[in-house]
């Protein structure tokens, strides 16, 4: 099991040859005792002394176990993983963005996990592309040692932008060598696969280290396809002309007939402009996104709070009608009873009166035939 946070082991380092005691795979006790756990590292030269990163190696020897039982874990590839390395990656900026330490820790080790796990997908190649974890590490320690010859090294520097200078100068001279030692350009390695303003701060950086004329970033523009939005969303000062010479090359045979939309023009403009106050585009824009979701969130609360009340406020005004409904039905219905009643009563008093009529009439007729 990995090592519990705050335990910090006791443990031997590694042997020379870099040696560990194999997990079993079964998990029966291995010759250092353990039954079932990360192994120990192998010798004892410095026994009972505390060695960082000694989780690492824990952690190498799982990667290891899961990839030969797990079966999800032994069908990944590369291509497969490459989604989680990006997704791990993105929460660990998120947590860096929220200020969240313990959110951090546990990201990081997600990323570092994905790196372990690529390690071990490429260890298992046949095709002379393999290689390990032990690989990636010596790797990055050759590169931290060759790029800081002030520290493993008689180089003096005057401070930290001496010491960036140098490390330019460096990258620069191993990648001239590596290329066979003719010219490499001052783009190369930039993944263009990465968001789209840190793309562009990235080429400018670099094309400003390397003294590219800044007149280059001012992009042609042309109209947008199918979008029918103007194409001046950049001063026509600022665009660059073909024929006008920028460092002795005309800038029309630089960059050739393509043009950019006027938008595309702007957003690279204001990339520039931030990289000039000092700001990440990248993180300003993700941070102006944070903000605006936000607000949304604000607003969703809002409204819902303000629906609960309309919702009440409807159901009380719907009551208070049905009970005007409900007395205006009760008033019609005595109206109607009452004027039922006089109707009635007018009838029965008619009635009687004819009947009353028509006795005193049959009464005076058989009086006048009793005198005849």
């Amino acid at each position: 099991m990995l090592t519990p946070p705050g335990d910090r082991r006791e443990v031997a380092p590694v042997s020379d040859r870099g040696e560990v005691a194999p997990v079993s795979d079964r998990g029966e006790a291995t010759p250092d005792g353990n039954r079932g756990q990360a192994p120990v590292p192998a010798g004892s030269a410095r026994d009972g002394a505390v060695v960082p990163g000694a989780a690492l190696i824990e952690l190498v020897a799982i990667m290891d176990r899961l990839r030969r039982e797990c079966p999800w874990d032994a069908r990944q590839t590369h291509e497969s993983l490459a989604p989680f390395l990006l997704e791990e990656t993105y929460e660990a900026l998120e947590a860096l963005e929220r200020r969240d330490l313990a959110m951090l820790r546990e990201e990081l080790g997600d990323v570092l996990l994905q790196v372990l796990f690529h390690a071990r997908v490429a260890a298992e190649r046949t095709d002379g592309t393999a290689f390990t974890i032990d690989d990636v590490a010596e790797g990055i320690v050759g590169k931290l040692v060759r790029r800081h010859p002030h520290v493993f090294a008689d180089v003096a520097v005057s401070g930290a932008d001496e010491v960036k200078a140098n490390w330019d100068a460096i990258k620069a001279r191993e990648r001239a060598e590596a290329q066979g030692g003719g010219p490499v350009s001052a783009l190369a390695g930039v993944p263009m696969s990465q968001p789209a303003l840190s793309l562009a701060a990235q080429l400018q950086r670099r094309a400003q280290r390397a003294g590219v004329p800044a007149a280059l970033a001012d992009l042609p523009v042309g109209d947008l396809p199918a979008a029918g939005l103007p194409a001046a969303g950049l001063p026509a000062a600022g665009l660059p002309v073909a024929g006008v010479p920028v460092a002795g090359v005309p800038v029309g045979d630089l960059v050739g007939a393509e043009s950019v939309s006027a938008i595309g023009g702007e957003l690279f403009a204001l990339v520039a402009r931030a990289r000039a106050a000092g700001l990440d585009p990248e993180l300003e824009l993700r941070h102006a996104a944070r903000v605006y979701r936000e607000r949304v969130h604000e607003w969703e609360r809002a409204s819902a709070d303000a629906g609960v009340e309309s919702e009440a406020a409807e159901a009380r005004a719907e009551g208070e009608t049905e009970a005007a409904d409900a007395e205006a039905e009760g008033e019609s219905e005595a109206a109607d009873a009452e004027a039922e009643g006089e109707s009635e009563a007018a009838e029965a008093e008619a009635a009687e009166g004819e009947t009353e009529d028509a006795a005193a009439s049959t009464g005076g007729e058989d009086r006048g035939r009793r005198a005849d």
